[in-house]
């Protein structure tokens, strides 16, 4: 099975939350990263999303401590869109589908 991770960075300017994530995040740039396994190759090779995690400062004593939290894609868009103030759901539905449906080679 042939796999591969799509990264992405993410500025949120105000907090925000999640499900699966404990505690209010602040606003700043987040890694998110999505992989991918190939499903279909003859003509033009399509991926589908398998996992997507966020890297988060963990909470410690170390400023270079990272957690990673395994999320759902859709409500990351949902929360940046929210951040950003977009209503529109023409926009919230193309970010979505650029972040969680599956697309042709990268």
């Amino acid at each position: 099975m042939v796999t591969h991770a799509k990264r992405l960075r993410m500025t949120f300017k105000h907090p925000f939350s999640l499900k699966g994530v404990d505690r209010p995040l602040a606003p700043g740039d987040y890694e998110i990263v999505t992989d991918e396994e190939l499903i279909q190759e003859p003509l033009s090779p399509v991926y589908r999303s398998v996992s997507t995690l966020i890297f988060l400062p963990a909470q410690s004593h170390r400023p270079s401590s990272i957690k990673q939290v395994n999320v759902d894609p859709a409500e990351v868009v949902a929360a940046y869109h929210r951040d950003q103030g977009m209503q529109s759901s023409r926009q919230v539905e193309a970010t979505s589908a650029a972040m969680c449906h599956q697309r042709k080679n990268p």
